[in-house]
C-alpha cells in the first residue's frame, strides 16, 4: 500500500535539487565560516551567496536578511526586539496567530511595558480592519502582528490594506509569512511591511533554518548573545548547509511558481469537489476560496467522533494529514484556531495540505477512505 502525505503544512519534503546543493557543503566545505583562513572564507562567501540570493528573490537588501533557527526564533525576535529596541509599547495581534506569536505577545504583556490587544475577526478568520484602525488610532507606538496565511484554516490577510494601516498611524507591521514563502511572490521594496518571517522545511528546503526579514529602517539588536556571526545580529556558528538549502529552495520554489500554483491549487479544488459530491454534510473551515492560501484545505465532518479518531484511523489507512497545527500536537486544549472562530462546532475538523509531489489519484484514493471510514463510524455509532 503507496502512503499519502497531506500534511504539507506541517513540514514538506526535501526537493531532490536541494538535497545536491547541500551535499557539498556537508562532505567537503566544512570550515567554521569565521575563520580566516582558506576553508573558513569558503564557507562564509556561500552563506553570503545565499543571503544574496533570498534578498535578489525578495527585492530587499542583503543586510536586510538574517539566517535563524527557523520562524519560531524569528517571530520571537521581531515581537521581542521591537518593544525592547523600538519603543513598542502596544502589541496588536490576532487570537488566531501561530503559538510562536500567540504565546510571545502574551509573555511580553506580563513581563514587559508592551499592552498587548487583540484584534476582532471576521467570520472567515481574516482580522476587522474597523477594528485594527480603531485600536491603532488609540494606541500610539504599536507594533501590529498579523500572518499573512492561517497555517490552519487558510485564510489569508491582505497585507498590502493591513500595511498602510500601520503606515497611516506610525506602526510597525510584522508578518508570519512561514505558511506562504515560497508560494507566493514578495516585493518587499514595495510592500509596508516591516518584518516577516519564514522556514524552509515548509518550501521544500531543510528542517532547523529560517529567516527574519528586518527593515533597515527598523533595526534591533540580537537576542542571542556570543560571537558576532550574522553581521552582529544572532551569535553561534551558522548552519551553513541549511543556510545553502533554504536558499536553493526558494530559488526552486519562484522558478517553478507559476507551474506550481496551478497544480496545487488544482488538487485543492478537485478534493473540495470530490467531498462535497462523495460526504453528505461536509463543510470547509476559514476562506476556501481562491483567495485562500491553495496549500490548505480545513474541512469539517459531520461525524460524532474526534478529529484525533478520524487522523488515526486514515493513518492506519496509509494516509498523513491533521487537525490542525503540528505545534499544538499533543495538546489537550485543542486547537486555539477553532476554539476562537467556531466555538460551538461539532464534528471532527481535518486539515489537509498538498505539495507539487502530491497528485490527483490520491486525492481520489484520500475522498475514497474517508467515505469508508466515516461510514464505519456510523455503524459503531
Amino acid at each position: 500500500m503507496d502512503k499519502i502525505y497531506f500534511d504539507n503544512a506541517a513540514t514538506t519534503p526535501l526537493d531532490p535539487e536541494v538535497i545536491a546543493a547541500m551535499l557539498p557543503w556537508m562532505q567537503e566545505h566544512h570550515g567554521n565560516p569565521s575563520a580566516v583562513h582558506g576553508f573558513g572564507r569558503t564557507a562564509r562567501a556561500g552563506i553570503e551567496q545565499a543571503r544574496r540570493k533570498v534578498a535578489e528573490l525578495l527585492n530587499c537588501a542583503p543586510g536586510e536578511i538574517v539566517f535563524t533557527s527557523g520562524g519560531t526564533e524569528a517571530d520571537n525576535m521581531a515581537l521581542m526586539g521591537s518593544v525592547r529596541d523600538l519603543g513598542v509599547r502596544h502589541i496588536i495581534t490576532s487570537p488566531v496567530e501561530h503559538h510562536a506569536v500567540e504565546l510571545t505577545a502574551h509573555a511580553l504583556g506580563h513581563t514587559s511595558p508592551a499592552q498587548v490587544h487583540w484584534v476582532r475577526l471576521e467570520a472567515d478568520g481574516r482580522p476587522d480592519l474597523a477594528h485594527l484602525e480603531e485600536l491603532l488610532r488609540t494606541h500610539p507606538k504599536a507594533l501590529v502582528s498579523l500572518m499573512h496565511a492561517n497555517n490552519e484554516l487558510g485564510t489569508r490577510v491582505d497585507l498590502e490594506a493591513v500595511g498602510r494601516l500601520c503606515r497611516r498611524y506610525g506602526a510597525l507591521f510584522h508578518s508570519d509569512t512561514v505558511q506562504t514563502m515560497g508560494h507566493y511572490r514578495f516585493d518587499l521594496a514595495a510592500l509596508p511591511v516591516d518584518f516577516i518571517t519564514a522556514s524552509a522545511h515548509k518550501f521544500h528546503g531543510p528542517k532547523g533554518i529560517g529567516f527574519l526579514y528586518m527593515r533597515s529602517d527598523a533595526t534591533l539588536k540580537p537576542m542571542i548573545l556570543g560571537g558576532s556571526q550574522e553581521r552582529n545580529m544572532r551569535a553561534g556558528t551558522e548552519n551553513i548547509y541549511g543556510i545553502v538549502g533554504l536558499a536553493k529552495a526558494m530559488e526552486i520554489a519562484y522558478r517553478d511558481l507559476d507551474e506550481h500554483v496551478h497544480h496545487v491549487q488544482g488538487l485543492k479544488e478537485r478534493m473540495k469537489q470530490r467531498l462535497k459530491d462523495g460526504i453528505p454534510g461536509v463543510s470547509f473551515n476559514g476562506d476556501s476560496g481562491s483567495d485562500s492560501l491553495y496549500t490548505v484545505l480545513s474541512v469539517n465532518f459531520p461525524d460524532d467522533g474526534k478529529s484525533e479518531m478520524l487522523i488515526y484511523n486514515m493513518d492506519i489507512e496509509g494516509i498523513a494529514c491533521s487537525g490542525g497545527s503540528a505545534c499544538s500536537s499533543g495538546s489537550n486544549k485543542g486547537s486555539h484556531v477553532m476554539a476562537a472562530l467556531y466555538p460551538a462546532q461539532t464534528g471532527a475538523n481535518i486539515r489537509f495540505s498538498f505539495s507539487k509531489f502530491n497528485t490527483p489519484a490520491e486525492v481520489d484514493r484520500v475522498v475514497e477512505v474517508l467515505q469508508r471510514v466515516l461510514a464505519v463510524a456510523a455503524v459503531k455509532a
